[in-house]
């Protein structure tokens, strides 16, 4: 497809690589103006400045290499699937067909992505060096979503959409939406904020508290899963459930249950 406005042509594929950019930076912007709301934190402002073992400044160009890397694979994935896109448009997916590949889609990112991410805590190595980077953010928040060592956001986040897209069977156009409302997923489950009536803790299970436990030092073997569903953490003993609490001095706390605690 091309989209025309005032005489400038915009291919799926460039919209595919470039969408989710910029919702990246419109959601996290939004979250940013919500986040003097102390009362709907996860963590109060003062634990935010003082706990983060890395400065906003850093992860801003931290996140900008990622997308960098993300937009160049995403070109190159889209100029060797050409032929195939071009063979999708001319027999558009039935809704059914559209539904299925993005639940795919959602099942093949989710599996890459849980076990890249426990790896990446199991070896010794991995987590010294590159995974944790990501965890220097003890209080996460919404632009620092993908704030991680560029190894880790190539083989984590961009390896994992590559294989998605690929084995799926979605086309660029479909790709455009996925990759956009899973951006927004992963900025939400980041953004530090537990905001009534918030959709995706209605209906994903894994959500801002979810992931602030497995941020925390009691929560670091626990709640690898990311970005939609916690089935793997279900599946395989890693799933630490937690209780909401109202914070002294406003605000909630995410607190995980004794028996998962202690062990």
């Amino acid at each position: 497809m091309q989209i025309i406005k005032g005489g400038l042509e915009i291919s799926d594929e460039m919209l595919g690589t470039f969408a989710p950019l910029v919702v990246y930076w419109v959601y996290s912007g939004i979250y940013l103006m919500l986040g003097s709301l102390e009362n709907y934190r996860l963590h109060s402002k003062k634990d935010e400045d003082e706990k983060n073992l890395v400065s906003k400044k850093d992860v801003v160009k931290g996140v900008l290499l990622q997308q960098a890397v993300q937009a160049a694979v995403a070109t190159i994935l889209f100029a060797v699937t050409g032929n195939d896109s071009e063979a999708a448009l001319a027999q558009p997916a039935s809704l059914i067909v559209l539904v299925r590949q993005i639940i795919v889609a959602m099942l093949i990112l989710d599996t890459w992505q849980y076990f890249m991410h426990r790896y990446m805590h199991v070896n010794k190595f991995l987590y010294r060096h590159i995974h944790s980077r990501h965890h220097r953010l003890v209080v996460p928040y919404a632009f620092g979503a993908l704030y991680n060592h560029p190894l880790e956001g190539l083989l984590l986040d961009t390896v994992g959409g590559a294989l998605s897209f690929l084995f799926s069977g979605m086309s660029p156009r479909a790709s455009i939406f996925f990759f956009s409302f899973a951006t927004i997923k992963t900025v939400d489950d980041h953004c530090g904020l537990w905001l009534p009536g918030n959709l995706f803790h209605i209906f994903f299970r894994n959500n801002s508290a979810y992931h602030d436990i497995h941020h925390q030092l009691y929560g670091n073997k626990y709640n690898y899963s990311q970005p939609f569903f916690v089935t793997w953490d279900r599946i395989l003993g890693t799933y630490m459930p937690y209780s909401l609490e109202k914070r002294t001095g406003g605000g909630f706390e995410a607190k995980p249950t004794k028996d998962c605690k202690d062990n």
